[in-house]
């Protein structure tokens, strides 16, 4: 289940892509792996990390929770090949017992929702060559507020009922845990599951609250790294920057695992599920679905169902992707494979498209004099001399694999379309954009051309040549153009899509796309303004949408409070739930932003987050990590010559739960 109740309830119950390569452009980590753990539980079990299937997400305890879904999720994985994709485990999470044990002490299944009972459950899911999952709490009751029984004190004789129903994987949470040690509890039910006999693979919901990963590797198989996910970039985001650094844990029978997917539940938009499918896979963390299948998209199947992604999680070697770079959003994390290929994720974290690029060598590949780049999202293959790089949609990943491969230069050369200048234009205005379409292959690309469309009404014409006859390795195609959107355009963001195509030394004809947004924007008022005020550019948030002059309600808009910080109402500002993100237009004309920042009171003694303002890509103020027992604390920002400005709440880097932010009486001077 969501089993810390993120938000508001976890400190309560604890104790108690579209892809910019047309033919392929933070957070310190070392990018030099450290020598990997090994484990001591050699079992020979979840050799590569577990996939499957979990209720949670997408039902919780509500009522189509129920055996039918159950088994109708298993015909799923057969009928639509993910078991063929690799998808195993169909696992039941909390409100699957009734709140009482039996007089024998043993647990009870809801006879409403598993009227044949588990083991019925279990031998039709095996019938279907998969295999069943069941949950229970470290506890003396489960996460759910009914209080379904949890283990403590109960360890065997759970493990032999899971057993005798032909249970396969056990999550086990730690709601209401008592009190009592963590390694404690965890080792009990360990002990019991190894005395049924049974192969049962164990999944430690331990939140990550006691570093398992530091001493569960010879107790469970895989830990939770982090609190639960939510269906949201900010929280999805979070939960990436805590298991990205605990990669040398991870390996074979040990996996860090930062929660299930969210992919297909609709809080995301598609490009954001891939870049959150494409992360997961990379960091070698167990893929268990999270949205209802019966009722899914083709989009979230084809995400689900992609094979080459698929195989870069569950590659033998069993390496968790390091972090290469991660400067200002931009995101290089490479992840070495058993047949000596790597795995390279180019990931804008930011609200704008960004280029991204690294190397071969920076990937850890020795030296060729050319190498086939696989975009696992195009199912396409190239060769470059060496360069990685791609202009990268707003919350998009690239996902390539790269290999020194002497048969490289059969594939067309890799090319890279790019934006020279960020799209931000004024209604009934001409605006230069610059587009590039660069040769990152070792052979050339001939016959080379390029396009650019925008809305209808929108005025783009080309001001120099848009195509070439050829485009030799390391060289461009650079295209300026006017882009014009019609009088009266409202303040937002639009598509535009560059298009490019051109032809292999073999005559292959090869063509892509990269779809970006342009921002129209209006230029800042002169004098001092609040920013609650203004109109933004874009927005970012962990929960619920960004507020004007009210807190964050973490669900619709309009549903926060006043802003208060320190027992201080402040009638204007923005409420924000880290991870959070607010771009302003500045126009190189504004001088200084100034606000009064903290945790909002209305989360008691919870929360901690950080607060930075970037001026274009410079970070010009931060606050340092602040909790609710700290006093607003004034900020001042020189932002002087910034076309734009960004306010970012980061989580305090442990997770976000509870993170409500305030930027008080938040004032922009022009």
């Amino acid at each position: 289940m969501r089993h810390l109740h993120t938000r508001t309830t976890r400190r309560r119950l604890v104790g108690a892509l579209v892809t910019g390569l047309l033919c392929t452009g933070g957070l310190t980590v070392p990018a030099v792996a450290q020598d990997p753990v090994t484990p001591a539980l050699a079992d020979g079990q979840a050799l590569t990390p577990p996939m499957g299937f979990n209720n949670w997400n997408s039902t919780n305890c509500r009522p189509e929770f129920n055996e039918s879904m159950v088994e109708g999720i298993a015909d799923i994985f057969v009928a639509k090949g993910l078991k063929a994709a690799g998808y195993q485990y169909v696992n039941l999470d909390d409100c699957w017992a009734l709140p009482n044990r039996d007089a024998d002490g043993k647990l009870v299944p809801d006879p409403v929702r598993f009227p044949h009972g588990i083991k019925a459950v279990a031998d039709y899911v095996h019938s279907k060559g998969l295999k069943l999952g069941i949950y229970t709490s470290a506890g003396t009751k489960t996460c759910n507020d009914a209080g379904f029984p949890g283990g403590l004190g109960h360890e065997y004789s759970d493990a032999q009922q899971f057993a005798d129903w032909g249970v396969d994987y056990l999550k086990y949470d730690n709601c209401n845990n008592q009190g009592v040690d963590a390694r404690t509890r965890y080792t009990t039910m360990r002990d019991a599951l190894k005395a049924t006999g049974r192969p049962i693979v164990f999944s430690i919901c331990e939140w990550g609250e006691n570093k398992p990963w530091e001493w569960a590797s010879d107790i469970g198989h895989l830990w939770r790294t982090t609190g639960d996910i939510s269906d949201n970039w900010g929280s999805m985001l979070s939960i990436l920057k805590q298991n990205l650094p605990l990669a040398r844990y991870a390996g074979p029978g040990h996996w860090n695992d930062p929660d299930m997917l969210e992919v297909g539940n609709g809080g995301m938009t598609d490009t954001e599920y891939r870049s959150h499918f494409s992360l997961w896979s990379i960091m070698a963390a167990p893929l268990l679905i999270g949205s209802d299948l019966r009722t899914a998209t083709p989009a979230t199947f084809d995400i689900l169902d992609n094979r080459e992604v698929i195989a870069v999680d569950q590659d033998p070697l069993g390496k968790q992707g390091n972090v290469v770079t991660s400067e200002g959003g931009r995101w290089v994390v490479a992840k070495e494979m058993k047949d000596g290929s790597r795995t390279v994720a180019l990931f804008n974290e930011s609200g704008s498209a960004q280029r991204i690029a690294t190397t071969a060598a920076a990937a850890g590949l020795p030296g060729a004099r050319a190498y086939t780049l696989r975009d696992l999202w195009q199912h396409r293959s190239y060769n470059t001399a060496g360069a990685i790089s791609a202009t990268v949609p707003a919350h998009g990943t690239v996902l390539v694999r790269v290999s020194a491969d002497r048969h490289a230069l059969k594939n067309p050369p890799a090319v890279e379309l790019a934006l020279a200048n960020a799209p931000l234009v004024q209604a009934g205005t001409p605006t230069p954009l610059t587009t590039t379409v660069t040769d990152l292959g070792r052979t050339t690309a001939e016959h080379v051309s390029t396009g650019l469309t925008g809305p209808a009404g929108w005025k783009i014409r080309a001001a120099s040549p848009t195509t070439a006859r050829a485009v030799r390795t390391g060289r461009a195609l650079r295209t300026k153009w006017t882009v014009t959107p019609p009088a009266g355009t409202p303040t937002g963001s639009y598509d535009l899509t560059l298009r490019a195509s051109y032809r292999s030394p073999t005559g292959a004809r090869v063509t892509g796309t990269l779809p970006f947004t342009a921002s129209v924007v209006v230029a800042p008022p002169s004098g001092t303004s609040y920013l609650g005020d203004l109109p933004w550019m874009s927005t970012a948030n962990g929960y619920g949408p960004v507020e004007r002059n009210t807190s964050n309600g973490e669900s619709a808009a309009g549903d926060g409070h006043p802003i208060t910080l320190g027992g201080v109402v402040y009638a204007k500002g923005l409420g924000v739930h880290a991870e959070s993100e607010v771009q302003y237009y500045t126009g190189k004309a504004c001088e200084k932003v100034t606000a009064d920042v903290g945790v909002d009171d209305e989360k008691g003694a919870n929360g901690t987050v950080a607060f930075e303002i970037w001026a274009d890509g410079t970070k010009v103020a931060s606050t340092g990590v602040l909790t609710n027992a700290m006093p607003a604390q004034p900020v001042t920002a020189d932002v002087t010559g910034a076309q734009v400005v960004r306010l970012v709440v980061t989580d305090g880097g442990d997770g976000i739960d509870s993170d409500h932010a305030d930027w008080a009486d938040a004032q922009l001077t022009c």
